[in-house]
């Protein structure tokens, strides 16, 4: 297994220093690292961005562990490093499926709040139907998102609607996210439930709430480590039962992929989201160590048969 990381912006030899800890415990490990360049990625110059990158004479399997990057450009990337023989370990499907929220929606919609999306297009003459889409919802809150992320850290101007059929505070929210979003909106518009979850602190400068929330890794569908989602919130309670999560997670059509969960203020766990393995953050206090080397032992026992996907 080999890991493709970014290049400093301002230095193309160097590592981004968001990822240098991560870059520096995968070598450790004597994992293969390579640089490409996000930037020429970004403006379309694929040769640029892989000039770093080998040809291999068989193809080799890799983890971009970077930042997130829409599809479109995902694909572009994907196509540059196999023209090289080095293959990411998700395909262009299998990127969109854990990246973009709608994708991954059917496999987890019993275990997660019910959610809506619609394409901005859908806004060009006006919210009428939006507003009628809205109604399955009747009175209950709800928050805004688009495909991958939402403005948590907005929380009241930009997320969270306390009653879903107050038209005018849906349009003000909703508009509010839609221009900060800007041109790093993704895909569409995602309207899910609002559902209470168990508080652990606030966050000490947004104020949103901390929830009892953890992020799980999966490669090949099989779990790579469970970790706490919030750095700022301390975590007193043990790690969930995640038997059920295990299952559930067999049935994302992903390679490398994550899976957010969190406890209900009624003692229940839901999942919140689905994403993409390569752009998942890890939590600064995450176990890289572990991390790194359950990766490593996941892919060993694929290569030599010992598991099925």
């Amino acid at each position: 297994m080999k890991v493709l990381f970014c290049s400093d912006p301002l230095n193309n030899k160097a590592v981004d220093q968001e990822y240098e800890q991560e870059y520096k415990y995968a070598r450790k490990l004597g994992m293969d690292v390579y640089l490409i360049s996000l930037e020429s990625v970004l403006v379309g110059e694929l040769a640029q961005a892989v000039k770093q990158v080998p040809t291999f004479e068989i193809p080799e399997r890799f983890i971009y562990r970077g930042w997130m990057i829409k599809p479109h450009d995902y694909d572009q990337l994907y196509l540059a490093l196999e023209r090289k023989n080095a293959v990411l370990i998700n395909s262009p499907s299998e990127y969109r499926n854990g990246h973009y929220f709608p994708y991954s929606y059917e496999v987890i919609k019993k275990v997660t709040p019910h959610s809506i999306w619609f394409e901005i297009g859908e806004l060009a003459n006006g919210f009428d139907d939006l507003f009628e889409k809205i109604r399955i919802f009747e009175n209950k809150p709800v928050i805004v998102k688009d495909y991958v992320k939402s403005r948590k850290h907005e929380w009241e101007d930009a997320c969270y609607i306390p009653d879903a059929s107050d038209k005018q505070r849906v349009q003000k929210v909703i508009q509010t996210f839609i221009d900060r979003q800007a041109t790093e909106l993704n895909g569409g518009i995602v309207i899910r439930e609002y559902i209470q979850l168990e508080q652990l602190s606030k966050h000490p400068k947004s104020g949103m709430p901390l929830s009892n929330e953890y992020r799980l890794f999966f490669l090949h569908h099989k779990l790579v480590q469970c970790m706490g989602y919030w750095d700022e919130a301390v975590y007193q309670q043990g790690i969930p039962e995640l038997d059920s999560f295990i299952e559930l997670a067999k049935g994302i059509s992903s390679q490398f992929f994550t899976m957010d969960i969190a406890k209900t203020t009624s003692g229940e766990w839901t999942v919140i989201e689905i994403g993409d393995g390569q752009v998942s953050g890890l939590p600064s206090h995450a176990d890289l160590d572990h991390y790194y080397k359950s990766i490593l032992e996941i892919e060993v026992n694929k290569e030599e048969g010992g598991m099925t996907t």
